[in-house]
């Protein structure tokens, strides 16, 4: 039907729909097309079915992995926990691998070009500072009030130590900026920030939604059912640590059950997020810059006691983070030509 449309001389305007299906239709499957137009429509695409299963079965290998030195290799228990979180490195790094070369292998992708197989994964050089700054802008807003607390003690600090030492507040600055290097070096040195900052949101992105997404809009999902359906996988693989909540809160079942819930509600919440800035910005940066700062900010601030500025800040952020959400994640922010770019059927158009 396209052969067709295109050697009448109309103008083309794919359906949003479509755009995903015309992704994967090698010139051999166009040509068959031409030749039988009564080819059906679900040529070079997954079903949902296998589509669920393919993220279901890499959620399930991201958490085995983790347990597979002991479990499989029956390597010996770490002697540290410094140990223990590298051996855990490891294995998220080697689930990351494997998964997008799953999908590589599930996926019908016919361009053989590196450039078009990375950006399938969001993975690309261009529009690099716009996917980093821009919602890392947004997602700031959502933690205003803890921003607000933020700097409301650390201007407290610096008055006490004007008070005590009888420095000038522009002295306290300049220490202040003198010993972030020290201070950068020992966070880097920690195990915890390697997890938390890097190793965390490089994998968990490129697994959750890096891989995931374009399966599900291959398989048909609309874009908006699998901002909503991945978080779900998401949440799930953060069921690994219920034991050691369990044990953590004296072996109590509501304890642990309250403190997994409130996890699982925030990994939802926070996974829809994500895979909204992946699908609006078509880049990997956006997810896992926002990633990596929710992991160091925490539980957004809502209230503190005799603080009233927090609370304005927060209200007034959260204002602003709804009433900027979609300008600030436009399309062409992104993206050179968002009119005939080959994407996912997601940041080419949202009226899906």
């Amino acid at each position: 039907l396209l052969t067709e449309r295109v050697s009448n001389g109309e103008d083309i305007e794919p359906e949003p729909a479509f755009l995903s299906h015309l992704l994967f239709l090698s010139p051999a499957i166009l040509a068959a097309a031409s030749a039988n137009p009564d080819m059906e429509e679900s040529e070079g695409r997954l079903s949902k079915p296998v589509a669920v299963i393919a993220c279901i079965a890499m959620t399930l290998f991201y958490v085995a992995i983790l347990y597979a030195p002991t479990l499989i290799l029956r390597l010996p228990p770490p002697q540290s926990y410094e140990n223990f979180m590298i051996r855990r490195f490891i294995c998220a790094a080697v689930c990351s691998v494997a998964s997008v070369i799953f999908c590589a292998l599930v996926l019908p992708i016919t361009s053989g070009e590196a450039s078009y197989s990375f950006g399938v994964y969001g993975i690309r050089s261009d529009h690099f500072w716009q996917a980093m700054v821009f919602p890392l802008f947004l997602t700031s807003l959502l933690y205003a009030g803890s921003l607000m607390l933020k700097s409301m003690l650390l201007v407290n600090k610096w008055k006490e130590h004007r008070h005590q030492e009888g420095e000038p507040l522009l002295g306290c600055i300049k220490s202040t900026l003198l010993s972030l290097p020290g201070q950068m070096s020992s966070v880097a040195s920690n195990v915890l920030f390697w997890r938390n900052f890097i190793v965390a949101p490089v994998t968990e992105e490129l697994v959750f939604r890096a891989c995931m997404i374009p399966l599900l809009l291959c398989g048909g999902f609309k874009a908006y059912n699998a901002i909503f359906l991945c978080p779900t996988f998401f949440s799930l693989a953060h069921l690994n640590h219920m034991m050691e909540i369990y044990s953590r809160h004296n072996y109590s079942l509501l304890k642990a059950s309250l403190v997994v819930g409130l996890q699982l509600g925030y990994t939802v919440v926070f996974g829809s997020y994500a895979s909204f800035l992946f699908i609006r910005t078509g880049n990997i940066v956006a997810p896992l810059v926002a990633h990596a700062f929710c992991n160091y900010m925490g539980l957004p601030v809502l209230f503190v006691h005799g603080k009233g500025l927090v609370s304005i800040a927060f209200v007034a952020g959260m204002v602003s983070f709804v009433w900027l959400l979609f300008p600030i994640t436009r399309p062409d922010l992104y993206n050179e030509n968002t009119n005939n770019c080959r994407c996912w059927q997601g940041y080419c158009s949202w009226n899906q």
